[in-house]
C-alpha cells in the first residue's frame, strides 16, 4: 500500500504548526489503547507456557513472562482503566514502568517446561547484575534460571526512554515463543514547559472540559523540553512461524523429562528456513488488537493496538521491533520525528539543546530496537474546512491565536482548527443544502458510495457530520445502525500498517496482521483509554 499523499514536516515544538493529508474517512469507536503495565521498581516474573489465539481461530502454543505474584500496581492505575491484570503468562510480556534513577530488580522463576532448559532476561542499555542463576553465555556467570530455579537482576535505570527486553538463553528459539517485552523509563525531572507551557495547559484544560482521563504515564517522555507529549502508545511488533511452535508443543509432550539425564528431555528444533504466517502488534493481529485493553477473550495477550487522538495532540509513539524480521510499519496522516533510539536522545551535534531526530515516512523496526517519536494531525494544509463550518447561520468562531490555530476556546468542539481554512468549503456540488458549495472536490452520493459498520458517510469532524454531508433527509448506509447512527460523532482514520504487504495478513488472508486505525476525533469525542 503506498501513501497517496506526501507528508509534510512535523515539529514537537509546541508553538510550530503542522500541514498533513487526511487518507481515509469512518466512523470512529471508543479509544481503546494506551501504554499500560505494572509499576516497580521489584518485579516478580516467571516463564510459563500457554496459548495465544489469532484471528483465524488458530491456538498457537507459546512461551511468555508473566507475574509470579501481584505487581506492585498498575499504570495507568485500575481506578482509570479497569480490568487491569498481570496473568502468569502474557505475549508480550509484562510492561515493566520505573523511574529514572530507581532500583530496579525483576525475580525470574523458570516455570517452562523441563525439555525447555535454561530461560533468562536481558536487559539491554543497562548494567546488570545478575544472581542465584545458571552460568549463562550472554548473561554472566549466574544470569540463567534452570529448569524450576530462580535469577534475580538488578540495575539502576540510568536514564528514561522505552527500551526491550528478552530472553538471552536461545534467542532464536524462546523470543520466536514469545519471550519479550518492554520496559519503559519515565523521566525523573519533567521539563517545566511541559506542565506549565501554554501548549500543554491548554490541552490539559481542552480535556477537563469534555470529562477526559489522562492516561499518560507523564508529561514527557524525557528531561529534554522538546519531549513533552498530550497522549501516548506502546507498540511492539513481532511475528509467528507456526511451524516451530507446533514443534516445540510436539516435542514438549513427548519428552522424558523423568530424569533431568533422560537423553530425550530436550527439544531438537528446526529453526531455518523461517516462514511466519502471523504478523503481530502487541501479541494480537487486526482485527483483535482493536479490542480492548486486557479483555476478557484474550487472557494471555493483554496489550491492543488502537491509538485514538484529537486534532492539534502531540502522540507519543514508543515503538519496539520484537521478532526476527525487519518491519516497514507506515503511520498514514504524517511523518513521524523521532526522538530517541534505545533511550538515547537524537541531539543536534552543534547546539546539544535541539532535538535533531529525523522525519521517518516508515518507523522501521529493526530486531530488538526501541525508539520514540511524536504523531501529530491538525488539518491544516487541506486547504478545506474540516468541521464543515459556513453553512446558512453557522456563527461558529475560529480566532486565530500566533500560530494560526483556534487555542482559545479549549472545551469548543473545534479546538485547534487551523483558521485559514475555516468556512472554506470542499464539495463543488454538496449533496446538502447546509453546506457551502464551490469547493475543489465533487464527492460521490455517500448513499451509494459504500456500505459497512465503519463508514460515516461524511468528510467533516463533529456530532452532525453526516447530517451536514448528505442533509437531513438524507440516510447513510447503514442507516439506523447503533454502529452508524447519522446524528452521532464521526472522525477521521488513517490506516497504519505494515509496507511489507505479506504482514498485512493472517495466515495469508487479507486484512489482518500489523494493521490498525489512528483515529482522529474533534473535542466532544470522549476518549476513554479504557474501554
Amino acid at each position: 500500500m503506498r501513501a497517496k499523499n506526501p507528508n509534510r514536516t512535523v515539529s514537537t515544538s509546541r508553538s510550530l504548526p503542522i500541514v498533513m493529508v487526511v487518507v481515509t474517512l469512518l466512523l470512529t469507536a471508543t479509544a481503546q489503547a494506551a501504554a499500560p503495565g505494572i509499576t516497580g521498581p521489584t518485579f516478580n516474573l516467571t516463564a510459563r507456557a500457554s496459548f495465544i489465539s489469532q484471528p483465524d481461530g488458530s491456538m498457537i502454543y507459546s512461551w511468555g513472562y508473566g507475574c509470579s505474584s501481584a505487581p506492585t500496581g498498575f499504570n495507568p492505575p485500575v481506578a482509570r482503566m479497569p480490568g487491569a491484570n498481570c496473568p502468569n503468562m502474557q505475549v508480550p510480556g509484562p510492561t515493566l514502568i520505573v523511574t529514572e534513577g530507581q532500583t530496579v530488580t525483576v525475580n525470574l522463576t523458570n516455570n517452562l517446561p523441563a525439555a525447555a532448559g535454561n530461560t533468562s532476561i536481558l536487559f539491554p542499555g543497562f548494567q546488570v547484575t545478575a544472581t542465584g542463576g545458571a552460568p549463562g553465555v550472554l548473561t554472566g556467570p549466574a544470569g540463567d534460571a534452570a529448569p524450576g530455579g530462580t535469577v534475580s537482576y538488578s540495575f539502576t535505570a540510568s536514564s528514561p526512554g522505552t527500551r526491550a527486553y528478552y530472553s538471552g538463553t536461545q534467542g532464536d528459539l524462546q523470543i520466536e515463543m514469545g519471550l519479550y517485552g518492554a520496559i519503559i523509563v519515565l523521566p525523573s525531572t519533567i521539563p517545566t514547559n511541559c506542565t506549565t507551557g501554554v501548549g500543554a495547559q491548554n490541552n490539559l484544560a481542552a480535556e477537563a472540559a469534555h470529562g477526559e482521563a489522562d492516561f499518560r504515564l507523564a508529561a514527557a517522555a524525557y528531561d529534554h523540553p522538546g519531549s513533552c507529549y498530550d497522549r501516548e502508545y506502546l507498540f511492539q511488533f513481532s511475528e509467528i512461524d507456526p511451524r516451530i511452535h507446533r514443534q516445540a508443543e510436539e516435542q514438549v509432550a513427548t519428552a522424558n523429562c523423568a530424569l533431568v539425564t533422560a537423553p530425550t528431555c530436550r527439544l531438537e528444533l528446526q529453526i531455518e528456513p523461517y516462514h511466519p504466517a502471523y504478523f503481530m502488534i502487541n501479541g494480537r493481529s487486526m482485527p483483535d488488537d482493536m479490542d480492548s485493553n486486557y479483555a476478557a477473550e484474550y487472557p494471555h495477550q493483554p496489550y491492543n493496538g488502537n491509538p485514538h487522538m484529537h486534532p492539534g495532540e502531540l502522540v507519543l509513539l514508543r515503538i519496539i521491533g520484537q521478532g526476527r524480521w525487519q518491519h516497514p510499519f507506515h503511520e498514514h496522516g504524517n511523518h513521524v520525528r523521532i526522538l530517541a533510539r534505545d533511550g538515547n536522545l537524537l541531539l543536534s551535534a552543534t547546539d546539544p539543546s535541539k532535538l535533531a531526530g529525523p522525519l521517518l515516512f516508515t518507523t522501521t523496526t529493526t530486531p530488538g530496537l526501541a525508539m520514540d517519536g511524536i504523531f501529530y494531525w491538525t488539518g491544516r494544509g487541506l486547504n478545506w474546512d474540516v468541521y464543515g463550518h459556513g453553512y446558512s447561520g453557522d456563527t461558529t468562531p475560529c480566532v486565530a491565536d500566533s500560530n494560526g490555530y483556534y487555542t482559545s476556546a479549549p472545551g469548543a468542539i473545534n479546538y485547534y482548527e487551523w483558521c485559514a481554512d475555516h468556512t472554506h468549503a470542499l464539495e463543488k456540488a454538496p449533496f446538502s443544502a447546509e453546506i457551502a458549495s464551490g469547493g475543489p472536490a465533487t464527492l460521490p452520493d455517500s448513499n451509494i458510495l459504500t456500505n459497512g459498520a465503519w463508514y460515516g458517510g461524511s468528510p467533516y469532524l463533529g456530532p452532525d457530520a453526516t447530517i451536514r454531508a448528505v442533509g437531513s433527509t438524507g440516510s447513510t448506509p447503514p442507516s439506523g445502525t447503533i454502529a452508524n447512527p447519522p446524528t452521532t460523532e464521526a472522525g477521521f482514520a488513517f490506516m497504519w500498517h505494515s509496507h511489507n504487504e505479506r504482514e498485512i495478513t493472517t495466515n495469508n488472508i487479507f486484512p489482518g496482521g500489523m494493521l490498525m486505525m489512528m483515529l482522529v476525533d474533534s473535542r466532544e469525542f470522549q476518549i476513554n483509554e479504557f474501554f
